[in-house]
């Protein structure tokens, strides 16, 4: 059985790298920061990110912020 070191811990933020459909763990954890809101994003539930800036985003919204585009309004 291996044993666990302290890189190994799936508690705390992890560094991911941001590849197109996909990301690499470069360090274990369980969740990365929005990088507009702060809000911690589980590894489970991150949908949104940018490769060319290397960010995550906790929803479309802040993916809209960041990038400087309004939310498009539903039909009315």
């Amino acid at each position: 059985m291996a044993m666990l070191n302290r890189y190994d811990s799936k508690d705390g933020e992890a560094v991911l790298q941001y590849l197109d459909g996909n990301y690499r763990v470069v360090k274990p954890g369980a969740f990365v920061r929005c990088a507009v809101t702060g809000e911690a994003i589980p590894l489970e539930k991150l949908q949104y990110w940018n490769v060319e800036l290397q960010e995550a985003y906790a929803s479309p919204e802040a993916v809209s912020e960041r990038l400087g585009r309004r939310p498009r309004k539903p039909p009315a």
